[in-house]
């Protein structure tokens, strides 16, 4: 870029995006330095997934963190973004056993360690595309500290964490009711089986006493499950069932008998009164079944088909000859159509109920009794909880810290155990000789206690479990390293709300017990993008938007600019995946009108040395200059204020206002005059429009940092400068000036006032009116007066101090003010009167048949309240325009 050429007359984003960004890395600008004294300030990045694709949802979270990563960094912050990517266990794992079946191949086929081999080199060809892809978008995190949660350190940290929360008893092995996703094949936290709503059928199912004389009926809506019935419970308080405790019932299809029995668990007065009990396949169940020491039998495979655990894959058992082996939707619709056929089916009621599916794949998820790993959350919880009450953890919008509460409140042990290959295997041993278990920091070779052979535990370990430790392990821990002292605790943490509990709350109880720190002072949850229907964009829904066309189409500037500008906090962003155009165009077209403002100023410039603002005594600053730099100082204070509130959508909005509204529409138009030699003082011009322009390109850098970049270098001086690491600007007291805002804004009006008029009366754009001043207040006149050529040049008109003689329009001002605008020579006033009665007409027309309507009991006694509303609502529009157009008559002598 050579700075003495002139712009383009087209903004190139592509061009220009390249070569900055290519600039600002070969720079090392996103670096972080302690050792220059600055206050750090850290963002942890939400973790892509390794094989993950740029969506919108990073396009929005990325865009934020890197607003505020390049606004602290201007304000001098050592400002760290630390970048990394999630092995993603399941999801990765997923991708990989697809393309193995491509080659009509299973993971089985080539074994654990093949396999994984297999990812690993999946993994490294394709890692690096999504941090390429936010590279694409300005991300300006610190490239050089990427990590990978499978990288050595990492995992180094993982197995740390894991055997210190074996030694203290918070890790535990349990034979419990957990999540279990059939086309995973793998046990799911509570989070990742996300809650969904479906409309299904709730089944009534009358289950007959075992001793004859009558039934039972419980409701379900998942009728296959009853094969694993082992009772049916009543409240202990409901007087009307009660006295049924002890008898048993016979359960349908299987045939066997079953008590029924009280427990707290079920809710008085609710549904039928009876619960059936299946404690291997519900998490409540399980529950009622250990206090009452039921069995639990397991009628489902982990492949969701019907078949005892028990038997091996045999029949027999609880489940039946015909449904052994049935798909458990299919088993569904051959049981109810066997209640049918035995009439012990009451009736089936359709209603919308909350289904889980697994987080990855959106499968329905099975609830499964299962052996699993656990970690004991309570004691984790509790910290973390006081934390957030004590205030060193906020959260925006407040009502997130409100969730967070009631989540931690009644937190749920964490299975953090998966059935996988892909990811950090539990390091836990077992020794088959003498029964011993252990969780050991490094391999062990041998039984320590004696000496036999060791086999490791198969599973693998949630994906979060990694996940919640970055904070602190990608700085280093568990090694005391000066990066750790450095940047722990960080400063922010921007998320969307889906991951509160998988993550967010996770990083506070992790940065509390291993650091006795929170990892984060900060939590913003940002909003969801979503279509014009209010749905959120997802691949399955083929809603979705590709931030990569947005880039190639309008530039990354326009995509940042249209996420933030829609960023109100507590809102999510609404975006047309059918119209790109109208998402994203505002944003390509505020980009090229600062281009264009770029080149008008520079233009006028010639290349030639610019006084500094300081240099320009306040005598020779004019009323414009005033009012422009007071108005600057407003902006200053405006976005910066946004910016710490995380108000991003006025942190934009402020100096895109300003920068369109006012320094172009105003002030440049005023100082033309003076840039182009017409008046004096264009030295003085230059100098508030170069540090005002400036001063707009540091506001805008953090949401569009390559097009303020670019025209930055090109102002005087600049061209070895950076915005990257320029000073924000601070509020200037001295450049506050209410009187030059005030004066200003009566320049303005009347301008507007006199465009009005000839907008009204249709005024050709070339012709020139008269305007007379004789009727405003004495400190109006003088602004007038003082302006006279500005004003004459903005509005097109003549201003004299003397009455009009002929037909004038009123330009009506503020204070009770008004100009009158001279329309004889500027319209055929004849013509004109013409066109004004034959409206007039016409509207005094309907308007007498719609006041005799309303006149009318019958029709405001019968239509509706809202009709009769409306129609009084077109009634006084017409006669407020009634009298506009009357007005308009007088004002043309033709009355």
């Amino acid at each position: 870029m050579n700075p003495n050429e002139p712009l383009a007359p087209q903004y190139d984003a592509a061009d220009v995006e390249a070569r900055l960004y290519a600039d600002w890395m070969a720079r090392d600008l996103f670096k972080p330095s302690p050792a220059r004294g600055g206050a750090p300030y850290v963002i942890m990045i939400p973790l892509p997934n390794v094989t993950a694709a740029l969506h919108m949802g990073h396009g929005l979270n990325d865009t934020v963190q890197d607003v505020l990563i390049r606004f602290e960094r201007m304000r001098g912050r050592e400002a760290l973004w630390q970048p990394g990517t999630d092995h993603a266990g399941i999801a990765t794992q997923n991708v990989v056993e697809r393309l193995l079946a491509l080659e009509g191949k299973t993971r089985f086929d080539l074994g654990r360690e093949a396999f994984v081999a297999r990812v690993w080199k999946h993994v490294r060809a394709t890692g690096s595309t999504i941090l390429d892809q936010l590279k694409s978008i300005g991300c300006s995190c610190d490239w050089s500290r990427t990590k990978f949660t499978l990288d050595p350190a990492l995992s180094h940290a993982v197995r740390e964490v894991f055997v210190r929360l074996w030694e203290e008893d918070l890790i535990y092995r349990g034979h419990r009711v957990i999540h279990w996703c059939p086309r995973c094949h793998t046990a799911l936290s509570d989070e990742e089986a996300e809650h969904e709503d479906v409309e299904g059928a709730l089944y009534y199912i009358r289950y007959p006493f075992a001793d004859g004389g009558g039934h039972v009926t419980v409701a379900t809506t998942r009728p296959e499950t009853l094969l694993g019935d082992v009772a049916v419970a009543v409240n202990p308080k409901d007087a009307a069932r009660r006295a049924l405790v002890g008898r048993r019932v016979r359960l349908p299809i299987a045939g066997v008998e079953i008590p029924i029995l009280a427990d707290e668990h079920v809710e008085a007065g609710f549904g039928t009164g009876f619960v059936k009990i299946t404690p291997a396949h519900d998490a409540d169940d399980f529950e009622v079944g250990k206090r009452h020491a039921l069995p639990m039998p397991v009628v489902m495979t982990p492949e969701a088909t019907m078949g005892d655990a028990e038997l091996e894959g045999k029949p027999g058992g609880r489940v039946p000859a015909p449904y052994f082996g049935m798909e458990r939707f299919a088993a569904r619709k051959a049981i109810v159509a066997q209640l049918k056929a035995d009439g012990l089916l009451e009736k089936v009621e359709t209603r919308l109920h909350a289904v889980r599916h697994c987080y990855r794949c959106g499968t329905v998820v099975e609830p499964r009794l299962s052996d699993q790993w656990f970690v004991r959350m309570a004691p984790l919880a509790a910290p973390a909880l006081q934390a957030y009450r004590d205030g060193r953890v906020r959260f925006i919008p407040e009502r997130r810290g409100d969730e967070y509460e009631r989540w931690m409140t009644g937190i749920r042990d964490w299975n953090i155990s998966r059935q996988l290959w892909w990811g950090h295997r539990i390091p836990v041993w077992y020794c088959d000789a003498c029964g011993t278990s252990k969780a050991y920091r490094e391999d062990p070779a041998a039984c320590p206690a004696c000496g036999g052979p060791l086999r490791q535990d198969e599973d693998v370990l949630d994906t979060w479990f990694s996940s919640w430790l970055t904070p602190f392990s990608s700085l280093g821990w568990p090694d005391d390293t000066a990066d750790l002292r450095a940047f722990y605790p960080g400063t922010t943490m921007v998320t969307a709300p889906e991951i509160l509990f998988f993550w967010v709350a996770r990083m506070i109880m992790a940065g509390l017990h291993f650091l006795g720190d929170v990892p984060f002072h900060t939590v913003y949850l940002h909003g969801t993008v979503r279509d014009t229907k209010h749905r959120k964009m997802s691949k399955s829904l083929g809603n979705g938007i590709d931030p990569l066309d947005v880039v190639r189409r309008y530039g990354a500037d326009a995509l940042r600019f249209t996420v933030t500008c829609g960023l109100a906090v507590g809102t999510d962003i609404i975006l047309d995946p059918d119209d790109l155009e109208a998402s994203f165009a505002p944003g390509r077209n505020f980009a090229n009108k600062t281009w264009n403002i770029g080149r008008l100023l520079l233009s006028h410039l010639g290349g030639e040395a610019v006084a500094s603002l300081r240099d320009v005594q306040a005598a020779d600053l004019r009323l414009a200059d005033r009012w422009i730099l007071s108005r600057l100082n407003t902006v200053v204070r405006e976005t910066t204020d946004a910016l710490e509130a995380f108000r991003l959508n006025d942190a934009v909005g402020a100096p895109y206002h300003f920068l369109w509204d006012e320094f172009a529409d105003w002030y440049l138009e005023e100082i033309k005059a003076r840039l182009r030699g017409e008046e004096p003082g264009g030295d003085g011009a230059r100098a508030v429009a170069v540090h005002v322009f400036d001063t707009v390109l540091r506001l805008l850098h953090p949401a569009m940092p390559f097009i303020t970049e670019e025209l930055f270098r090109r102002l005087p001086g600049r061209a070895d400068v950076t915005l990257v690491t320029a000073e924000w600007p601070a509020p200037d007291p001295a450049r506050e000036d209410a009187a030059a805002e005030r004066e200003f804004g009566r320049v303005q009006s009347l301008v507007d006032a006199i465009r009005a008029v000839r907008a009204e009366y249709a005024v050709p754009p070339g012709k020139a009116v008269a305007t007379s001043t004789a009727s405003l207040s004495a400190a109006w006149s003088a602004t007038a007066e003082a302006s006279r050529g500005f004003i004459g040049r903005a509005a097109k008109t003549t201003l004299q101090r003397e009455p009009l003689s002929g037909p004038a329009a009123q330009a009506l001002l503020p204070d009770g003010n008004a100009a009158a605008v001279a329309l004889a020579d500027a319209i055929d006033v004849t013509r004109e009167c013409a066109r004004v009665r034959t409206e007039l007409q016409r509207l005094d027309a309907q308007l007498a048949a719609l006041t005799a309507k309303l006149a009318n009991p019958g029709f405001t006694g019968r239509a509706p309240a809202e009709v009769v509303a409306k129609e009084r609502e077109k009634e006084r529009q017409w006669t407020e325009k009634r009298g506009v157009l009357a007005a308009k008559l007088v004002a043309l002598g033709c009355a």
